[in-house]
């Protein structure tokens, strides 16, 4: 005999099980307690055994309850993963994206992961540039969409969120200390320099430019080799980089905006939902560290 698991009934069970009650779990679920309930009691009759017993933190799992558990789980991953395999559009095509290099490493690799594995046909064509040089290539056409570091959204942006801009250096390093201040700053477009420099300045430091090139690599090398400290969006500092903290005498730097722009003219399909990714993933993460 066929016996076939009713998929909603497992959501229910994995809502009440991750969340230690029926009200909770119909809160989650956006149905009744009494509909939660029911289901559940489905279930068990189904099975012939109890899933939940309750003590004083709430309901919890029996030993019954604790095997369906990772299995239920499962099963309604593949439900999900079905369902969004078969009922998505396949996009296909080219999306242009622009974004600054020195936060492509530690933002855009597991978007790209991601999208690539939904929309094999979509091809991904990067351009790393200052925040600046990247806007300007968008209005002349030359890029679907791009993700820029400023002070603030400028027309037409939507800014994804803020990070503070702070001072790093090589882990245990000695550069912050030396005077003139040896800075990685960076050619002339790039974003941070002016916020870097404005700082200084008006801090009445005494330093010197060095890497004057919008090359991370080269960059991070004069910082890795404690010759120069830098400035980074505090959530993309390497983790062989040290953030350098209120006990230097270095002045503080302003929080910069992360910001997406699309191109004005009318953008595809495949364009609309990778910047769905990028708005999803990049929200999903700022909540995560917040």
């Amino acid at each position: 005999m066929v016996h076939n698991l009713d998929t909603s009934l497992l959501r229910s069970f994995v809502a009440v099980a991750e969340t230690a009650g029926m009200t909770s779990a119909a809160n989650v679920l956006h149905l009744t307690q009494a509909a939660v309930s029911q289901q559940i009691k489905r279930l068990e009759d189904a099975f012939g055994c109890e899933l939940f017993e309750r003590d004083r933190k709430g309901l919890r799992l029996t030993a019954a309850g604790e095997r369906l558990h990772g299995r239920a789980k499962r099963m309604l991953a593949l439900n999900d993963e079905i369902w969004a395999e078969m009922t998505t559009p396949d996009f296909s095509g080219e999306v242009r994206l622009g974004i600054p290099a020195d936060i492509v490493h530690a933002y855009l690799p597991p978007i790209l992961k991601r999208f690539a594995r939904d929309y094999p046909r979509v091809r991904i064509v990067l351009d790393c540039r200052s925040s600046f040089e990247l806007r300007e290539a968008l209005i002349a056409g030359m890029l679907d969409l791009v993700i820029t570091t400023e002070l603030a959204s400028g027309p037409g942006g939507e800014t994804l969120f803020l990070d503070k801009l702070v001072w790093v250096g090589a882990r245990g390093g000695e550069a912050y200390k030396e005077r003139p201040l040896p800075v990685a700053t960076g050619h002339s477009t790039c974003t941070f320099r002016s916020a870097v420099t404005k700082a200084l300045q008006g801090a009445g430091l005494e330093w010197r430019a060095v890497s004057e090139v919008n090359d991370m690599g080269a960059m991070t090398a004069m910082v890795q080799a404690d010759l120069a400290i830098m400035a980074l969006l505090a959530s993309t500092a390497p983790t062989d980089f040290e953030v350098i903290g209120s006990e230097s005498d270095l002045p503080s730097l302003p929080a910069f905006s992360v910001n997406l722009y699309l191109s004005r003219s009318e953008a595809s399909s495949a364009t609309r939902e990778f910047a769905r990714y990028l708005r999803e993933d990049l929200l999903t993460r700022t909540r995560q560290a917040a």
